[in-house]
């Protein structure tokens, strides 16, 4: 039997306690039902909420003429914490009672200035209450309710009596067979029946009472508390409470930093005024970076500790105020949720959050910032900002450079603490000039890698020394301008590295050598132990005897051998 209805079901005045009271109707509950993220409205109100989306599946009728037809399971956000649930098919009714709340609505009533009616006869005054039917008798009705056969050893109590206890324990009674109590378990079922239930619907079923099974069913709901959730509940309060003290902090450097910026702007004339106002207005556009970034990760943090703390109130209340039918009634939709929880990855520790508290917002007074109104002003508004003489350039493109070739080289801009900048959108300026021909310059590509590194390419045409200026916001970096020694162009030998003539060529006498080596006998190259040769494996094209280097020019070989202007036979 329902909990009756009262007048209006509004609230006379303040409530004694609001766990009695649907959080989207503002009355009292009236069905109320368990949604699976744990919070609690009445059937109706869950019945009015607009879907968020609606999914459908294939269901077969009991008739089994009949074809499969669909069943639409609709989806629905919560008032209170905006979760995504889903309505079973057959609606709120579907969804698990939540009996310890009909026990807070007749506790309210109890406590609520005014007679309760009788709700049998509806005309005398209520002094007594069946906790198995679950009705207000007047003293005429509880009479005739005890006279009864089907009702005479129903459990009849005082409604002074229940008043004076602080809560009451009702017991929760079958949907499909009235007046009998869920005393049984079904374990194949995995729900709470009654005595005729378990003889009928699960005649072949394993059914215990539920003193047998509550330890079992209801530890796995107080492992999960106590276990896994409680500690995180903890962490997320520790976290959240580290991100409002951030953002206090964050507010107090903020507004640290524009005392610091008005008193250096007070020296100054209009055009520095107007510098100021654009620090702050630059000042106020990272407070609403960080404090947006603030917000977001306390937002996350807010959700999430509202999920779990919400959830954990419910299931020690249910472990501490519920019945151990009401335990079980509500053991399924329960350990889902905590389940849910338990294992969701966002579960932070209060070590490991570092919000950003505007710690590294700093003004840089002789930092230059351009011209206002024509006049040149100084001082800049920064989290971050470039160090010349902190910034380091890698590469041996900065140093050597061979003609025709494409040189490489990078800039890392640092700050003062000499670490990297990890941002861009310096202003950088890479000049190549040669030292003799100052008509001579090198054209550079500068490329913004948007991590503070800046990589830059060129490509000499000539050979010679270079001048490198290195620039960033117009002013050299340390070191700067570096000297470029530009090499010519490599040259690749076209012969044989070969240990003679002689050998090489087979024996013929035509083939010749870039060495001064000569054989007798007619022959016009190098041979071993003959006059001229080098005595060690050498270069066919050019006589030099290292392997890996470069063929020597035709001036070199003149100064070297008398018969360099001899071609060369193709060995």
């Amino acid at each position: 039997m329902s909990e009756p209805e009262h007048k209006e079901n509004e609230p006379n005045g303040e409530l004694v306690n609001p766990r009695a009271v649907c959080n989207m109707c503002r009355r009292l509950y009236r069905d109320p039902k368990i949604l699976p993220c744990l919070h609690t409205f009445c059937s109706d109100c869950i019945g009015r909420l607009e879907p968020f989306s609606a999914s459908a599946r294939s269901q077969r009728d009991g008739d089994a003429a009949e074809a499969e037809r669909p069943a639409v399971t609709v989806t629905v956000l919560c008032p209170d914490c905006d979760f995504e649930v889903d309505i079973p098919a057959s609606g709120p009714a579907g969804l698990s009672t939540d009996h310890l709340a009909l026990d807070e609505v007749f506790l309210e009533t109890l406590v609520r200035d005014g007679p309760l009616g009788c709700d049998l006869c509806g005309e005398g005054g209520a002094e007594s209450r069946c906790e198995v039917c679950c009705v207000n008798l007047c003293e005429f009705c509880c009479q005739a309710h005890r006279r009864q056969k089907r009702t005479a050893s129903h459990s009849v109590q005082a409604l002074k009596e229940l008043k004076s206890r602080g809560r009451i324990c009702r017991p929760v009674l079958c949907s499909l067979h009235p007046g009998q109590e869920l005393r049984l378990f079904c374990e194949p079922c995995d729900l709470p029946v009654c005595l005729e239930c378990a003889a009928t619907l699960h005649r072949d079923h394993h059914c215990c009472p539920t003193r047998d099974v509550i330890n079992h069913h209801g530890g796995r709901i107080r492992e999960l508390v106590t276990g896994r959730l409680r500690p995180r509940l903890e962490r997320l309060e520790e976290s959240l409470h580290k991100v409002e003290l951030s953002q206090e902090a964050l507010q107090v450097r903020v507004d640290a930093t524009a005392i610091e910026v008005r008193a250096f702007a007070r020296g100054y004339a209009s055009a520095v005024e107007a510098h100021c106002l654009s620090l702050l207005r630059r000042l106020e556009e990272l407070r609403v970076q960080r404090r947006n970034q603030l917000h977001l990760q306390g937002a996350q943090l807010q959700q999430a500790l509202q999920d779990v703390r919400g959830s954990v109130e419910f299931a020690e209340r249910l472990l501490s105020c519920g019945s151990d039918a009401e335990i079980l009634s509500a053991k399924g939709v329960t350990l889902k949720r905590l389940t849910g929880l338990a294992e969701s990855s966002y579960d932070p520790h209060p070590a490991a959050v570092a919000p950003d508290d505007g710690s590294s917002i700093s003004f840089m007074p002789r930092e230059p910032a351009g011209e206002v109104d024509g006049y040149p002003v100084v001082g800049v508004i920064n989290s971050k900002t470039v160090d010349l003489s902190k910034c380091t350039i890698e590469g041996e493109g900065l140093h050597q450079g061979r003609q025709s070739q494409q040189g490489h080289f990078t800039l890392l801009c640092r700050d003062s603490a000499g670490e990297q900048l990890a941002r861009g959108g310096e202003n950088v300026l890479v000049s190549i000039v040669h030292k003799e021909k100052k008509n001579c310059k090198v054209e550079t590509t500068v490329i913004d890698n948007n991590d503070g590194s800046y990589s830059v390419s060129y490509t000499p045409e000539e050979p010679g020394m270079y001048s490198v200026w290195v620039c960033v916001k117009a002013q050299h970096v340390k070191g700067s301008p570096f000297v470029l020694n530009v090499k010519k162009k490599f040259r690749q030998h076209s012969g044989k590295f070969h240990c003679c003539c002689f050998c090489s060529s087979g024996g013929a006498k035509e083939a010749r050598c870039g060495c001064p080596g000569t054989m007798p006998g007619g022959f016009k190259g190098c041979g071993h132990g003959h006059k001229g040769h080098p005595g060690k494996p050498h270069w066919s094209c050019c006589g030099s005897t290292t392997e890996k280097s470069e063929c020597l020019p035709q001036s070199v070989l003149a100064a070297v051998s008398p018969r360099s202007h001899l071609r060369t036979v193709e060995l």
